[in-house]
């Protein structure tokens, strides 16, 4: 290892005022508690606004009423929008039952929104429920602790490999990193759960009193599907199976995908393979990694604090010897990986013991009840009669995991008659969105609303040039910071402002490219006749089954990314 690096493992300089919040918020308590009792305004005051986001909570209120209410004197309908920690994506059919009804009877919206961190969302929670909430997922074994700010958010784990027999294994480590590297602070339990303050000083060995310097995410992922998308993450455990059965991972730090318009500064980066370690250094190497980002993350400009940033500026080799040093370990050489694909396996597939898993497409992750597609009911009517449990996915799609034989054609029947399961074009299973509009406060241009009429737009054209059974990875994302992961797509467009986006092409099918600018600030028409006259060229001239963004590599279309600390912008 080289012992020089290109920049300080320190940012000295006046430190972000987040830092003073958490070092003032005496273990994230804050004031949360008593602001619950205040019913003048249905949202969180001064430093409780942003605390609340280390008890899995995002204060947003509807943007398509604000103009509305201002004119009438009124604040803004404040609402929390709510996220459960579960990593891997496992949930049991009696939980599902539970968050069935609370999404019925206590949100605004009366939806149940599964995300691309392979858990569920709540929108709309008005603040005289939010305790309720949390009291309800502790009644059913779940919390939303550590699901967003500078922490360890949830931990993804492949959903449904080929080898199936690996994903349980892989799910446990996927708990034991997320239960690892959780907040040790009694703050959650005692406001929501109305625990007792336990008399002793709370320390945090592995965050530290102020935490992280931004968000943190992490991923277990079972080759060859990359679904959990691992390059959007900080740090990534592959799964490497000896026999049949899992005897290490490799591990991939430094992934990111969020950036700011115009800034220079700020770049999507895939992640830096570090080396192999035997299962028994998982959790030294994890917690190694984390306080190695806790000590030497940029606390001066969170634009710059995630890990990727840390590495660029300490250098790869430097991170890695630290890791080492801390663990008491040394990496061996990376393990040979290889990845076929991102997408879930639409459909029945057979697992292990005979058991089938049916992968439900759930478009944006949004389950209600549609005029002509009850989905939130029938999903709660399987959950009914399922013995097996549900799998959420990292492409907001949803398994029904372990259904025997004898099952199977009563739970495809209750699937169909409720419009679960219909004929999809490969090209709309391959496409995602972010919530964006009404409720995402940092939304620039709509995303979940606009994708679907946008895929069948894009259906059209692939049609018109004969490729209409095929894909091309498709991602819309509302703002520059990454939630729809449109910096990993073949097709990605994020959002500039209502109604135009920035269009990025030339990344690949299994989501190891990052994809340049192509087009600036451009509107729907203006994408469609790029996204035309491209296809149009794949078409004719691709080679064999090359992938559309490597199609546009090697035409010279648009240049690859191949160090985007430095050349993404240029």
């Amino acid at each position: 290892m080289s012992d020089k690096h290109p920049g300080p493992l320190v940012v000295e300089g006046k430190l972000a005022d987040a830092e003073r919040l958490k070092l003032e918020s005496n273990f994230l308590r804050g004031t949360i508690k008593e602001d619950l009792q205040d019913g003048l305004t249905g949202g969180f005051k001064g430093d409780n606004f942003l605390l609340i986001r280390f008890h899995g909570m995002y204060q947003q209120d509807d943007r398509d009423i604000r103009a509305e209410r201002a004119e009438q004197k009124l604040e803004p309908r404040h609402a929390m929008m709510l996220r459960c920690r579960l990593p891997g994506g496992i949930i049991t059919t009696q939980q599902w039952r539970a968050i069935d009804k609370f999404a019925e009877d206590k949100t605004i919206y009366g939806s149940i929104r599964l995300t691309n961190r392979q858990t569920f969302q709540f929108h709309g929670i008005l603040k005289k429920n939010v305790k309720p909430a949390h009291e309800m997922l502790h009644e059913v074994g779940l919390d939303a602790l550590a699901t967003a700010n500078d922490v360890n958010r949830n931990v993804l784990c492949t959903s449904n490999p080929i080898e199936s027999e690996l994903h349980q294994e892989a799910y446990e480590w996927a708990k034991k990193l997320s239960e690892h590297l959780l907040p040790r602070t009694r703050a959650y339990a005692e406001i929501w759960w109305d625990k007792e303050k336990v008399a002793t000083t709370d320390e945090e060995p592995i965050l530290g009193a102020t935490y992280l310097p931004r968000k943190f995410k992490t991923t277990v992922v079972v080759p060859p599907q990359n679904d959990v998308d691992l390059h959007a993450n900080d740090m990534n455990f592959i799964a490497i199976a000896k026999d049949g059965k899992l005897v290490g991972f490799n591990l991939l730090v430094g992934g990111g995908l969020s950036i700011e318009h115009g800034n220079k500064a700020t770049y999507a980066r895939t992640a830096s393979e570090f080396g192999y370690i035997p299962l028994e250094h998982t959790l030294a190497v994890a917690e190694a990694v984390v306080t190695t980002q806790r000590d030497w993350g940029n606390r001066t400009d969170r634009k710059n604090a995630k890990t990727k940033y840390t590495l660029e500026r300490v250098g790869v080799d430097v991170f890695t010897a630290e890791v080492e040093r801390r663990a008491g370990i040394t990496f061996e050489p990376i393990r040979p990986y290889e990845f076929t694909g991102r997408g879930d396996r639409i459909g029945w597939v057979k697992g292990i013991d005979d058991k089938w898993h049916l992968t439900l497409f759930i478009e944006n992750g949004r389950i209600l009840d549609y005029p002509d597609r009850p989905l939130k009911t029938g999903l709660l009517e399987i959950a009914k009669i399922h013995k097996g449990d549900f799998r959420l996915t990292a492409n907001q799609n949803l398994i029904v995991a372990g259904v025997p034989e004898s099952e199977k054609a009563k739970i495809e029947k209750l699937a169909k008659d409720h419009g679960l399961m219909h004929a999809v074009k490969p090209q709309r299973e391959n496409s995602m969105a972010c919530v964006a509009f009404p409720t995402c406060p940092l939304a620039m241009a709509e995303a979940e609303r606009f994708l679907p009429q946008f895929v069948t737009k894009v259906e059209d054209v692939m049609e018109k040039h004969h490729v209409g059974e095929e894909n091309i990875v498709l991602r819309v994302t509302g703002c520059p910071n990454g939630c729809g992961r449109a910096m990993l797509a073949e097709i990605g467009l994020v959002g500039k402002a209502p109604g135009r986006y920035n269009l990025h092409i030339g990344g690949n099918r299994i989501g190891t490219r990052i994809p340049r600018m192509y087009r600036e600030n451009i509107t729907e028409t203006e994408i469609l006749a790029s996204i035309d006259e491209l296809v149009g060229r794949w078409a004719k001239e691709r080679e064999g089954d090359e992938g559309f963004g490597d199609f546009t590599i090697r035409a010279g279309i648009i240049r690859p990314v191949l160090d985007p600390a430095r050349d993404l912008w240029d």
